[in-house]
């Protein structure tokens, strides 16, 4: 954070604190709830390196846990309201039309079986079938910052089934069974309904086909999802004919195909890759049921390891004219959500959550997410360089005379 004294960068903490408090102070009732829940929120941004029920009350001057367990459990309020009021506070500051939603999941490693929703089931984060939870979340990527604006623990069918373990983690009659891609679905039209401006959806392959595809074309976003390599792609209506799978097409392209392109900075600095692109189709709007006017492109975009060569492939829709290079960036994008899961479960502890229950989950999840999104605002504005003293005192004489 370069642009604003220490200072003034303590003085932005303070009152962006206070701002975010003020925020979720009309979900609770009470105040003694809410001076609670403003604690939990102090313990999240403190620099212990796990936020315990133990640590965050020791944090708070709590002689117990209690008061902190109380927020994700006892207490009666709104996670989803309170997904909403994140939502909304991020727009306020990272909000542009060109921005990237980028769909992905990390999994919480947990010991047994009464957290709702752990099961033995692969996850990401820890490269491996093991016991854990599932959340899937939807961050907001722009020129300005990023931040998660959408969360959902997914309910494997078993647990879905299974009515005694619903009851104990007092999982809602009305979440039925649903897919992860029907979870980001779910986001998607969320993000839709809400007007949250974007350009763009990014994801990996568990969430490269079906209906979000559907969804995005006839809202008009373009995409890049990922898929596996024996997806099948035809061409139609181009001088050239390409039918196969993904595998077979990349390895059938001539070497003078490929391009190499950053796909954004990352921790190390330029990620490069070798890149090429195929457009498949040119599709009328009206062709796919559009109320809109336009010929959008369907293509398969190949990224390739410059070190040892290992191949991913991308489902690609956008406005026709698109370049290859505006399309690796947008999957880079995807950089930003690995790296805020990173973030966040090492610095605010998402991954810390001591309850079993299906609510305790999205308030703890929910909690994090409005400590990252005000991080992220607390960066942006940190950023901006205040402008030169010259400028200052011109403007002060102009508002003088």
């Amino acid at each position: 954070m370069t642009g604003l004294s220490i200072e003034s960068t303590l003085e932005l903490w303070a009152s962006s604190l206070r701002d975010v408090k003020a925020r979720m102070r009309p979900l609770f009732t009470q105040d003694r709830v809410a001076v609670s829940a403003g604690s939990f929120l102090d313990g999240l941004l403190s620099d212990e390196r796990r936020k315990t029920g133990w640590m965050r009350a020791e944090a708070a001057g709590d002689s117990g846990p209690w008061r902190q367990q109380a927020i994700l459990g006892r207490g009666n309020w709104d996670a989803e309201a309170l997904r909403d009021i994140v939502r909304d506070y991020a727009l306020e500051t990272l909000a542009d039309p060109d921005a990237v939603l980028v769909i992905d999941e990390t999994g919480f490693l947990k010991q047994g079986h009464a957290s709702c929703g752990v099961a033995r089931q692969y996850t990401g984060s820890a490269g491996k079938i093991t016991n854990c939870q599932i959340g899937v979340f939807a961050s907001y990527v722009s020129r300005h910052g990023h931040a998660f604006i959408d969360r959902s623990l997914y309910l494997p069918k078993a647990w879905a089934d299974d009515p005694i373990r619903r009851n104990k983690t007092h999982v809602p009659e009305t979440v039925e069974f649903a897919t992860k891609p029907s979870l980001a679905c779910a986001m998607i039209q969320r993000a839709l309904s809400t007007d949250v401006p974007f350009s763009w959806v990014a994801a990996d392959s568990v969430y490269g086909v079906g209906s979000i595809e559907m969804t995005l074309r006839r809202a008009a976003k373009g995409y890049v999802l990922g898929v596996s390599s024996s997806h099948g792609f035809t061409s139609w209506d181009k001088s050239y004919a390409v039918s196969g799978t993904a595998k077979e097409i990349t390895a059938a392209l001539p070497e003078d195909a490929w391009k190499r392109l950053s796909s954004g900075d990352g921790t190390k600095g330029t990620r490069l890759h070798d890149w090429a692109y195929l457009d498949l189709a040119d599709l009328d709007a009206g062709d796919f049921g559009a109320d809109f006017t336009g010929t959008w492109t369907r293509g398969l975009l190949i990224r390739r390891n410059i070190a040892d060569g290992d191949t991913s492939y991308f489902t690609t829709w956008c406005p026709q004219g698109t370049s290859i290079e505006t399309l690796a960036r947008i999957e880079g994008h995807r950089w930003a959500i690995e790296d805020s899961f990173e973030t966040a479960k090492n610095e605010l502890g998402l991954d810390h959550n001591e309850t079993r229950s299906w609510h305790g989950w999205h308030r703890h999840v929910s909690l994090v997410m409005l400590a990252f999104a005000m991080t992220a605002v607390i960066r942006h504005h940190a950023n901006v360089a205040p402008p030169p003293k010259t400028l200052r005192k011109i403007n002060q004489m102009h508002y003088r005379h």
